[in-house]
C-alpha cells in the first residue's frame, strides 16, 4: 500500500486527482482524523500529514463529545432528584410507621392500653369501665360504645360477669402526626360463677387521633 501512494503523489499533475469525484471523499475535522486503514492506505505527508501541524485538530473533534457527556450526567442527576422528591411526597413516604420507630411504638402502646381500659370489667366495677371509655374514646367510637355498653352493664350485674382483655399483638399500618390505624389481636377471658373461663380471640381495627398530645380511639371494626 506505501507503494501506491509513493506513485500517487509523484504521478503526473495533469492527470486527474483521485479523491475527486471517483475517489474516495476527503475526511473532515467535524468527524475526526482520516483512518489510517482507508483507502489511499496512509496519511499523507506535509503540513496536514501525521507528523504536521494538522495533528492537532484530533482533540478538537473531542469537545463536544466531552460536552455532551457532561450535559447527559447533569440531566441524568437533575432526573433522579425529581424522582427522589416525587417518592417522598408519595403516601408510602408520608407513613410513618415505615420511618419513625419511636413514633410508631408509642401509638401501638396508647391503642393497647386504651383497649384493655375499655374492654374489661367486673360486675362492680362496670362504671370505672365507662368513665375509662369517656377519656379514651371520641367520636363514633364513643357513640357506638355508650350504645352496646348499655346492656353490658345489664348482663354484667344480672350474671355476676366478669371480662378480661388481653392484647395478643398489635401492628400499625398507617400513621401521621394526626392518625393511626391499628390492627390489634386480642386474646378475652369471659367469667361466670360456677363456670369455667372461657377465652375468645379477637381482632379489630382501630383508628386513632391524636388530641392535645394524646391518641384517642375513633373508630373500631371488628375483622
Amino acid at each position: 500500500m506505501s507503494g501506491d501512494t509513493r506513485q500517487r503523489n509523484t504521478a503526473d499533475p495533469a492527470l486527474p486527482d483521485a479523491s475527486g469525484p471517483s475517489g474516495p471523499s476527503a475526511p473532515s475535522d467535524a468527524f475526526g482524523p482520516a483512518d489510517p486503514s482507508g483507502p489511499s492506505g496512509a496519511a499523507p505527508d506535509g503540513p496536514d500529514g501525521p507528523d504536521g501541524p494538522g495533528r492537532a485538530a484530533g482533540p478538537r473533534w473531542r469537545t463536544p463529545v466531552t460536552v455532551c457527556a457532561v450535559l447527559v450526567l447533569l440531566l441524568t442527576g437533575t432526573v433522579l432528584l425529581m424522582r427522589t422528591d416525587s417518592l417522598r411526597d408519595t403516601p408510602a413516604a408520608r407513613n410513618q410507621a415505615l420511618t419513625d420507630t419511636a413514633a410508631t411504638d408509642h401509638v401501638a402502646d396508647a391503642v393497647g392500653d386504651s383497649l384493655v381500659q375499655v374492654l374489661s370489667y367486673t360486675p362492680d366495677g362496670v362504671g370505672a369501665t365507662r368513665r375509662a371509655a369517656g377519656r379514651l374514646l371520641a367520636g363514633k367510637a364513643r357513640r357506638q360504645y355508650t350504645e352496646l355498653f348499655t346492656q353490658v352493664e345489664k348482663e354484667a350485674a344480672a350474671q355476676r360477669l366478669s371480662l378480661t382483655t388481653h392484647v395478643v399483638r398489635t401492628g400499625v399500618t398507617r400513621l401521621t402526626d394526626r392518625t393511626a390505624e391499628v390492627l390489634v389481636f386480642l386474646d378475652q377471658v369471659a367469667r361466670r360463677p360456677g363456670r369455667a373461663p372461657v377465652t375468645t380471640a379477637a381482632q379489630l381495627t382501630v383508628t386513632a387521633e391524636r388530641y392535645d398530645g394524646r391518641w384517642l380511639i375513633t373508630g373500631l371494626a371488628s375483622r
